[in-house]
């Protein structure tokens, strides 16, 4: 789009229908001529894997009333046309980032006009718990107004399906079809009142921590370690609602709480950035742990969907793990427990996705369950446990940016349940292994010594979305034959779907088309690139394996393949 198109999109910000202070910032912001300007107004919001979101502020490529009610009413109008008038129901979540309870109760409003029964939540919540609600309550659809772990000037809107999960291709599709005909907020049905609409409360909390628990597999283990000394941070989120309090409900007696992040607060005022993934945000977590000399730390994003964790190591230092690494230890819990105490279905499954470590699959394969793979994204895993309902039993599923999901009654990501799990799997690697730190050499003992890191590379602006699309490009037509003098033996195009060896040998993929590219590495290395679907970011994930070897000292094998890893940054990112 030219700039005299992009003006001509943005005057139209600066007349009516739009409300009186829309139409003079909007003007302050032609007049400016900023890249910000053009940024607001040269394309449309799109659903990406965590559905739409973007920075909060003016025009139709950011999150304000207006992009919230327009895609409300096309949500509205494209759930009408699929389900019959007795179906239409919708729940909404909101989570503490700034102006997410105006934009819920916005979003609220659109959905009342449009002749909807509308479930919305009196307070913030955990994001799972949005979709725990739109299967409890039988909804169409399902709205939860977050930005997840981005920065603060983020916002979001993720949309649900009648199954719990958020929506995946072609159905984002359709829906954003259905948004973008909604050309004007004229064009939206909106109540000038929350009249009618039924809020959420405590007995959907009580539900929601009813079947949380009821994952739990090791309750005299718990009882045996309830003095176990456990540090929580809500880094300002919603996880504070459920987890301190559950946790002490399993019988914990010792659960501190970092207090100077566990009031909600959309400005994240103690961290730099709310992500658990960074070790910068677990920092007070981490110096708690050592004032409070605790065995685990937890540390819960904005909406409570991912969740982070630091365990002793052997010289009795905290070590914050990575999401592969809790990933794998929450899998082969589960799968031991189950197997152990008789409760492993024959037809039992486990999901993982495409960037997420191997370990996964290996196992699954050890506990002969199967093991679904699917693109990046817990919608891709909910739409598998979908399609294989009826015929297979979906167990444990996890990604590597610290999203895990136990059992089915939730078809997201969920850190409560999470949480729940990963402090009794803490009380049963004590009592059998020593640590959670021991379990995990156990694993790497048995399966091999795998090591994974996730880089990301910010690129904003219109300039930023051409120079990703780029170095894709430059990936597919110019790819490395080492990385860290390690042979490239194959790279898959998951867009083409075809995987091409370095001797010339072409392969088919049975995995859906996506932007992704992976550099498969002699002796079972991966090495993947792929655009955020929901930040200006490139992601490069990396994921070696050694044999464990007993002779050598454990740590120094971790080490030896960090810097490996180091040395292929370094290639990749060149």
């Amino acid at each position: 789009m030219n700039k005299e198109d992009i003006l001509l999109r943005a005057k139209q910000w600066t007349l009516a229908p739009f409300d009186s202070s829309t139409q003079k910032k909007t003007l302050a912001l032609i007049n400016e001529d900023s890249p910000e300007f053009l940024d607001c107004f040269y394309t449309d919001l799109e659903f990406g894997t965590g559905g739409m979101r973007g920075k909060m502020g003016l025009g139709p490529n950011r999150i304000n009333e207006y992009t919230i009610s327009m895609a409300s009413q096309g949500l509205a109008n494209y759930t009408k046309q699929e389900v019959p008038q007795s179906e239409w129901r919708v729940a909404i979540a909101f989570d503490s980032r700034n102006r997410s309870q105006e934009f819920a109760e916005t979003t609220a409003k659109v959905f009342l006009a449009n002749g909807f029964e509308v479930f919305l939540f009196e307070a913030l919540r955990p994001t799972p718990m949005l979709s725990f609600a739109v299967r409890e309550l039988k909804c169409s659809t399902g709205v939860v107004i977050t930005a997840s772990h981005n920065p603060p000037e983020y916002n979001g809107y993720k949309v649900y399906w009648n199954d719990g999960a958020q929506i995946v291709h072609p159905q984002d599709k359709a829906i954003i079809a259905e948004v973008r005909k909604v050309l004007s907020p004229e064009q939206v049905n909106i109540a000038s009142r929350l009249d009618g609409v039924h809020y959420l409360g405590k007995e959907m909390d009580e539900a929601f921590l009813q079947e949380s628990k009821g994952q739990l597999l090791s309750p005299e283990v718990v009882q045996k370690h309830k003095d176990m000394r456990l540090v929580f941070t809500a880094l300002h989120g919603t996880g504070g609602v459920l987890i301190p309090d559950a946790l002490r409900s399993m019988g914990f007696e010792a659960v501190f709480e970092v207090e100077e992040q566990a009031a909600p607060d959309g400005d994240f005022p103690s961290v730099v950035s709310p992500n658990p993934e960074e070790s910068s945000a677990m920092e007070m977590a981490l110096n708690l742990a050592e004032e409070k000399n605790a065995d685990l730390v937890l540390g819960t994003d904005p909406d409570a969907d991912r969740v982070g964790i630091a365990v002793r190591n052997s010289e009795h230092e905290m070590l914050l793990l990575n999401g592969n690494e809790t990933g794998a230890l929450l899998m082969y819990y589960v799968l031991y427990r189950q197997k152990e105490l008789g409760q492993l279905p024959s037809n039992a499954f486990v999901a993982k996705t495409v960037v997420t470590s191997e370990l996964f699959r290996q196992i699954g394969e050890h506990f002969e369950v199967g093991v679904e793979e699917t693109l990046t994204g817990f919608k891709n895993i909910a739409a598998n446990i979908r399609a294989l309902e009826g015929r297979a039993k979906f167990i444990v599923g996890g990604e590597e940016s610290y999203g895990y999901m136990l059992g089915d009654f939730v078809r997201d990501k969920d850190a409560v349940t999470s949480a729940l799990l990963i402090v009794e799997m803490a009380a049963w690697a004590k009592e059998n292994y020593g640590s959670v730190y021991d379990l995990l050499k156990h694993l790497h003992e048995r399966f091999g010594v795998w090591q994974e890191r996730l880089v990301s590379l910010k690129k904003d602006g219109i300039e930023g979305k051409q120079l990703i699309a780029e170095m894709m490009e430059n990936f597919r037509k110019n790819p490395p034959s080492t990385l860290g003098g390690i042979q490239v033996e194959a790279i898959d195009d998951l867009r083409s779907s075809e995987r091409l060896f370095l001797d010339g040998r072409r392969a088919p993929l049975s995995m859906e088309k996506s932007n992704v590219v992976q550099f498969r590495l002699r002796g079972g290395g991966i090495v993947t690139a792929r655009p955020s679907g929901t930040e200006p970011k490139i992601k490069f994930y990396f994921s070696l394996r050694n044999e464990f070897n007993p002779a050598e000292d454990y740590e120094l094998q971790r080490k030896n393949l960090n810097e490996l890893i180091d040395k292929m940054e370094a290639d990749f990112l060149a």
